[in-house]
This record gives C-alpha cells, structure tokens and sequence, in this order.
C-alpha cells in the first residue's frame, strides 16, 4: 500500500471531477492555520493530505496520459478543495453528496448537455 495510514471512505469519479472521503489514521504534524512544509521548510510532509493528493494526481497523469498518448499533458487542475469533518452529522451529509452527486450531473454547467437545454 503506498500510503498504509490512509483509507478511502465513500468516492465517486466524475466526467470532469472527482470526490472522496480520505481517512487519515494518524497525524502528520499540521497545526491550526500554519501550512504543512517538510524539514526545510518547502513542500509537503511526506503522508499529508497535499503529498497524498499530490502522489494521486501524478501517478494518474501518468497512466491517463500513457492511454491517450499524450506524455506530460496536463490532467488536474491545481490543488484541491478540501474539508476537515468534524462529527458524524458532517460525515453523514458529506457522504451523501457524495452518493448522490452522480444524479444532479445533468445540471452541471460544465456538462455538454446542460449548455444544449439552455
């Protein structure tokens, strides 16, 4: 496993994004309002939410890219929206978005077919 503290709760893959309830199982130093920076002060720490989100993206670039024959095209967009759940209520309704998300992607405005309705 390459991230053995983490555990991927409820997920969803979009046509234009993707969303997910990461578990981390141990703490990685972060502080309230201070950024996650390695021992030299630059970076990400290694098993933070940034390097697991970072080692995600590159190694699905990778393959995304080795599919389509595109080597060293672009796939994500910068960094990430994320949220830290505080209760069970938070997770309950975070879980359920997620779940449902698929339904309301017919009234995405990035959908193609939103745009032709209009």
């Amino acid at each position: 496993m390459h991230f053995a503290h983490v555990e991927l709760d409820v997920s969803v893959v979009m046509p234009n994004h993707i969303h997910g309830i990461i578990i981390l199982n141990e703490s990685v130093g972060a502080t309230h309002a201070s950024p996650l920076r390695n021992a030299r002060g630059i970076g990400q720490v290694p098993g933070s939410l940034s390097a697991i989100v970072g080692s995600f993206k590159s190694a699905s670039s990778r393959r995304i890219n080795q599919l389509r024959g595109t080597p060293g095209a672009p796939v994500w967009q910068r960094g990430f929206y994320d949220h830290v759940i505080r209760n069970d209520e938070d997770l309950a309704r975070i879980r359920e978005y997620i779940a449902t998300n698929p339904f309301r992607w017919s009234l995405d405005e990035e959908n193609p077919a939103y745009s032709r309705r209009r």
